[in-house]
């Protein structure tokens, strides 16, 4: 996944401005031809879980229309997902793996302990949907292509 420290820095703060519930929402940008991910901005959602928000997130479709259509605006795509752990670290959970829905794209998952973001880092859902795989994050100097 590549992305600037500006689109890292604005997951963290997200996560830190959940905390202690989970944060999340949905990573923006330019559909590759290689079909590598470049994350060039996000799109806020609200967490949906009615319960147990500071170990579940929930995003609904229409989370994901409204995101779609953000990205949009800005002529990009959804090209991912993003969301916190609250005093657990940066690595994704059976939760995770059991309620994953995009083969393909980046998850991203930010530790925030004790209100302070932590390790973040980037997986992947394997094609067949059993396993996560550790994605590496290249940082671009800038925003523009």
């Amino acid at each position: 996944m590549e992305t600037t420290e500006s689109v890292l820095d604005a997951i963290r703060q997200h996560g830190a401005d959940a905390y202690p519930e989970e944060g999340c929402g949905f990573l923006l940008g330019p559909v590759t031809d290689d079909g590598a991910s470049r994350v060039t901005a996000l799109h806020r959602a609200a967490n949906r879980r009615a319960e147990n928000r500071e170990r579940r997130y929930e995003l609904t479709a229409d989370d994901y229309r409204a995101a779609d259509a953000a990205a949009q605006e800005q002529g990009l795509d959804v090209v991912g997902v993003y969301h916190s752990h609250p005093d657990h670290p940066a690595r994704p959970s059976e939760t995770d793996l059991d309620e994953a829905t995009f083969p393909g794209f980046p998850y991203v998952i930010v530790s925030v302990r004790d209100g302070t973001p932590d390790a973040l880092t980037a997986w992947t859902l394997a094609p067949d949907r059993s396993e996560f795989q550790r994605e590496e994050i290249t940082i671009r100097a800038s925003e523009v292509a």
